[in-house]
């Protein structure tokens, strides 16, 4: 049994993992940077250790730091939350060599699913629908022409390691290829320390469709429905959604039954999300890729199935057997979250850190605010920007929309620039209303949200 748990992590997803171990009568350990000494993580945890300086790899992205502290407080294991080391092959191998639980998939899962060539051909192997594209890395210029002449424009460049939208290039034209090519593989390397790249081929009508699957020690595996994540700028996810407006019966148990396969492909355990591409035209879907961690939308799916993921996280690495089979699990309402960021969308969404002044969310039946700020609270520069996910549920998708505009306009947050009024110009739009979202919806529409966003602050 786990008894303690070390968190690798800071904000929101800290304190996430710090109230479900709690729950379940777990300690709970906090590792902290300089500037988050006074962060609610640190207050909350039961122990709280320093470990660097603001710089993320002088803290947070210390291994070893982070290995050393695990085992002086002698914790049972590491919840790394998400991004960070989450996906990091040596750190859940260093915590595998050093008898301490992961809270997540074993190393060798970690690396097939993290490298995306070698993720494709496994999902391949196992009968998943692939986007068309060459299946190794491109290596010189000839071998790129040559894909793009069998599968034809538009194409994506992508980096084989990471994620996050860093070295991706859409490619409309011959002329650009090469360019665009030196361009993505520079951005890898500087990103992720992997330059390589390959091609497939740009569905450019298209909706982003996650599953979310849960699979434990003894071989048992369960969906948990889709999310649509279409909602993106620059492959960036801005609002999400349970279940899609998008998806039929059928196509849910044809993803779901597809994300289930790619989990036992892998060999996986724990909490993962399989990731597809779905023509908007046709409704044929694609594997894209595999998060080997909670993701920053959790929440949504947990609201539609009343299932807590992360609790079943810490189940499922002390070797616990699933509770339920595929046919428990029921979809019921429908849930949205809102991120909302210190970001000026004004200014390219640019991150505004600074103090906030004065912080009152929402709250009420069916809203839930997951958020590490309160009233004087900082907005590190070093850091991602997020202030808050916003969630709500309600039995329909209509009354979801209705109770999440009421709700943005029910927070209030003074000191710093937010998208809170992007995410309300974008609710209004009857685009999003009436659930026609596909990824290009943002990129062809953000100036004339942008305007709509400034007639209502300056109204």
């Amino acid at each position: 049994m786990i008894k303690k748990v070390l968190i690798a992590n800071r904000g929101e997803i800290a304190l996430r993992i710090i109230r479900a171990c709690a729950e379940m009568n777990i300690a709970t350990v906090a590792v902290y940077s300089n500037v988050d000494r006074d962060s609610l993580h640190v207050k909350l945890a039961n122990e709280a250790y320093c470990i660097g300086t603001a710089q993320a790899n002088q803290s947070y992205l210390d291994i070893k730091r982070i290995i050393a502290v695990a085992e002086y407080a002698q914790v049972d294991a590491i919840h790394p939350g998400y991004g960070f080391l989450a996906e990091s092959i040596e750190f859940a191998r260093a915590c595998e060599n050093s008898g301490i639980t992961f809270i997540g998939p074993s190393s060798d899962a970690i690396q097939k699913m993290g490298n995306k060539i070698i993720a494709k051909e496994t999902m391949s192997e196992a009968g998943v629908p692939v986007v068309p594209g060459y299946e190794g890395v491109i290596s010189s210029a000839e071998e790129a022409h040559a894909t793009v002449a069998e599968i034809g424009y538009p194409v994506l460049i992508k980096a084989v390691s990471g994620g996050g939208g860093k070295g991706m290039r859409i490619v409309h034209h011959e002329r650009d290829l090469e360019k665009s090519i030196r361009q993505a593989s520079n951005e890898a390397l500087q990103s992720f320390g992997d330059a390589s790249i390959y091609i497939e081929k740009y569905i450019p009508t298209a909706r982003h469709i996650e599953v979310q699957i849960i699979a434990d020690k003894h071989g048992n595996v369960v969906h948990l429905g889709e999310r649509d994540c279409s909602a993106q700028r620059r492959y960036q996810k801005v609002f999400e959604e349970a279940p899609s407006p998008f998806v039929t019966p059928k196509l849910r148990q044809e993803m779901g039954e597809a994300a289930v396969k790619a989990a036992r492909a892998s060999d996986y355990v724990g909490v993962g999300t399989v990731e597809f591409i779905v023509s908007d035209d046709d409704a044929s879907f694609y594997f894209m890729e595999m998060n080997t961690r909670i993701q920053v939308e959790h929440p949504v799916s947990e609201m539609v199935t009343g299932i807590d993921i992360v609790k079943n996280q810490i189940k499922i690495a002390q070797g616990d057997y699933l509770p339920w089979s595929q046919n428990d699990i029921h979809i019921e309402g429908w849930s949205l979250e809102c991120r909302i960021n210190a970001e000026d969308p004004e200014r390219e969404f640019m991150p505004v850190p600074g103090q906030i002044r004065r912080y009152k969310p929402p709250f009420g039946e069916g809203i839930r605010v997951d958020s590490a700020m309160s009233t004087g609270a900082e907005i590190s520069p070093f850091y991602d920007s997020m202030i808050a996910k916003l969630i709500v549920w309600a039995p329909t998708r209509e009354a979801a929309i209705d109770k999440m505009q009421a709700a943005l306009a029910d927070f209030e947050i003074v000191g710093i620039p937010t998208t809170i009024p992007l995410h309300q110009a974008l609710l209004a739009h009857p685009t999003v209303r009436e659930g026609e979202v596909t990824t290009k919806f943002l990129e062809e529409n953000l100036d004339a949200l942008l305007d709509t966003q400034s007639e209502a602050v300056n109204e």
